[in-house]
């Protein structure tokens, strides 16, 4: 793409109801995003000289942080709003102690007047839901907390 149709892509990308766009081709990769938090990766750098010794950690410290790496999340692959159960008067998909398996649906989220049902990428029980229902999500937050198993 040359720099006029890129100027015109990001015309007709502000004048659109789109709230996010993302072009990749041959080499090419446009990125836009009229949302005011948008996913932006971090980079840590350590400094091995500047380092403090760490401590031994107490077995509730491991044991707590086993628990956190044995468990996984479910998290939004969009922005839009969150539906935990499929019609106002229906339970919710899912809730604590749910059996999921992969391919479960646990969500929908509603993007741009479609609505995408959400499914679960692991088999395991739900142990927390971190989100409540009709709330706005941003990509890759975390939804639920899954123990797999």
């Amino acid at each position: 793409m040359d720099f006029k149709e890129i100027k015109e892509l990001m015309a007709e990308f502000n004048e659109s109801p789109m709230r996010e766009l993302e072009i990749e081709t041959d080499g090419f990769h446009i990125h836009l995003s009229k949302n005011e938090n948008t996913f932006k990766p971090q980079v840590v750098t350590t400094s091995s000289l500047s380092a403090p010794q760490a401590e031994t950690p107490s077995p509730k410290v491991e044991e707590a942080s086993e628990q956190a790496q044995a468990a996984s999340y479910i998290k939004a692959p969009m922005v839009g709003s969150i539906y935990l159960q499929p019609a106002p008067d229906k339970e919710a998909y899912v809730s604590v102690g749910t059996k999921v398996h992969k391919g479960d649906v646990v969500c929908i989220i509603e993007a741009m007047k479609m609505m995408t049902e959400i499914k679960s990428e692991v088999d395991g029980i739900i142990t927390k839901v971190l989100v409540t229902n009709e709330e706005l999500v941003e990509f890759d937050q975390p939804l639920f907390e899954v123990q797999e198993g």
